[in-house]
């Protein structure tokens, strides 16, 4: 697997993914500009699921050009935060897509996702994170992807 090490990613993801936390998610418009988009975020084993619609610009952005960065932000404590650039390696459409976004509902609302507010159909992104930083106050670490990249948090060089 080209991501980050799983049990590493997960201990701070996990943390992090799902309410009173908040996440955007950024992706890139045709041109090169970046376009951010507050997200419901769920972790699971080493990758983040973000369920959107197929009419919508981040679906279509990440069809495009699969390169994607989620800001997880804590809650309580925005000096809190974890930053995964990553790519969208999968899309799920269909009933699953749909069956996940009434979880997600259910986890940030308490209640299922409102079919009336369906505007086209749902689709879930699988991203598979790249590259880490997790800053909690003076703390930042990093987390690489690749053969050649540590398998550990690491404090990043300073430039």
């Amino acid at each position: 697997m080209n991501s980050p090490d799983t049990a590493a990613f997960d201990s701070v993801a996990g943390s992090l993914a799902g309410p009173p936390h908040t996440a955007v998610l950024t992706t890139l418009l045709p041109d090169g500009q970046p376009q951010s988009h507050v997200v419901w975020v769920e972790h699971r084993s080493g990758r983040l699921l973000v369920n959107t619609e197929r009419h919508r610009s981040k679906y279509r952005n990440s069809r495009r050009d699969p390169r994607v960065t989620l800001l997880l932000i804590d809650g309580a404590d925005s000096h809190h935060f974890l930053e995964v650039r990553g790519r969208v390696e999968q899309t799920i459409h269909g009933p699953q897509a749909r069956d996940h976004a009434d979880r997600l509902s259910l986890t940030y609302r308490g209640h299922p996702y409102d079919p009336e507010a369906i505007r086209s159909e749902r689709v879930l992104l699988l991203i598979a994170p790249r590259r880490c930083i997790h800053v909690q106050g003076q703390t930042i670490r990093t987390l690489d992807a690749g053969p050649e990249r540590p398998a550990t948090w690491s404090v990043p060089e300073l430039e």
